[in-house]
């Protein structure tokens, strides 16, 4: 594939008087594995929508593996994958035959098409139930077979929405396994509320709030971000605040009182500097017990928090 994998310009879907997706712009590049995020109701779903053909955009221009969603809907849906945030199974059909008939369905020749069910069971962990009927499924299971049949015609992009939406902890972790093994093959776009599961397995996170792409970026770049220093001393608060603020090298000082006599200052310093040292050494001068230190690194949770809600 030459060119982006999806492209997305100056996008717009209008709800009557709601602008749902308001002038919207990005590309992702082949291989690319990108974590959509926003709060409800913040047009995450809808531009999956119209990326996915299920309705049309009111403006602006979008392309899937190079197609066109508007005027080429077909060129996009061979090239698709997409995992919808409900997956539509039929319960009384086992998982190996609904996958042989969703292959049916997207044409997969017949001399390929068993290999290629046993590939997508294997790759999305669902071998163990492949003769259950669909009924008796945990959520879990029916995820990943919904992710098995976006996967059966070996798409270039796949779209997934809320793939960990009502999963317990550990069902979590064996999607977000499989959807981590996905990277690079495939282009892969999704949506999710679990941010910190995002930051596991994503290359990128693009983020929107009402209707705005607000963030976007690789999470390589997050980590090379000035981190925030915390320490937890026990001292008199004022005379401790006052101490970090006239500190050299210290840029801005937050404080938030932990018990009787004791502060959780977080400390950030001109150019991220390393100052734990040469800091510790001087509050234990001033006889302040130094409680804790802690490195607080730059995470997908801090910007979303920041971008979303406005605060650091």
């Amino acid at each position: 594939m030459t060119g982006p994998a999806i492209r997305v310009e100056n996008l717009c879907k209008q709800y009557g008087s709601v602008l749902a997706v308001d002038d919207v712009s990005f590309e992702i590049a082949p291989g690319e594995l990108v974590g959509f995020l926003g709060q409800n109701g913040a047009g995450k779903t809808t531009t999956m929508r119209i990326l996915t053909t299920f309705m049309p955009a009111s403006s602006g221009r979008a392309s899937v593996a190079g197609h066109d969603v508007m005027y080429e809907s077909m060129g996009v849906r061979n090239n698709l994958g997409y995992l919808q945030e409900s997956v539509p199974l039929y319960p009384e059909m086992r998982v190996e035959e609904y996958l042989t008939y969703r292959a049916k369905l997207k044409k997969i020749e017949r001399t390929t098409r068993t290999a290629r069910i046993d590939y997508c069971i294997e790759r999305c962990r669902v071998k163990g139930v492949r003769r259950r009927l669909l009924n008796t499924l945990s959520k879990g299971y029916r995820q990943r077979v919904g992710l098995a049949d976006a996967l059966l015609a070996d798409p270039k992009v796949l779209i997934l929405d809320e793939p960990l939406t009502g999963l317990d902890p550990i069902q979590q972790d064996e999607t977000l396994g499989a959807i981590r093994e996905l990277g690079g093959q495939h282009t892969v776009l999704f949506s999710s509320h679990h941010l910190p599961d995002v930051e596991k397995v994503c290359d990128r996170v693009i983020i929107i709030d009402r209707g705005k792409i607000r963030f976007d970026d690789k999470l390589s770049n997050l980590s090379k971000r000035a981190p925030k220093f915390i320490f937890e001393v026990r001292g008199p608060h004022d005379a401790v605040e006052g101490f970090f603020k006239g500190y050299s090298g210290v840029e801005a000082v937050g404080v938030k009182t932990v018990g009787d006599n004791v502060g959780e200052y977080e400390v950030s310093t001109l150019d991220g500097q390393d100052l734990r040292e040469p800091i510790i050494k001087k509050l234990v001068e001033h006889h302040w017990g130094v409680r804790r230190v802690e490195v607080r690194r730059v995470k997908v949770e801090d910007i979303f928090s920041r971008v979303v809600y406005g605060r650091d």
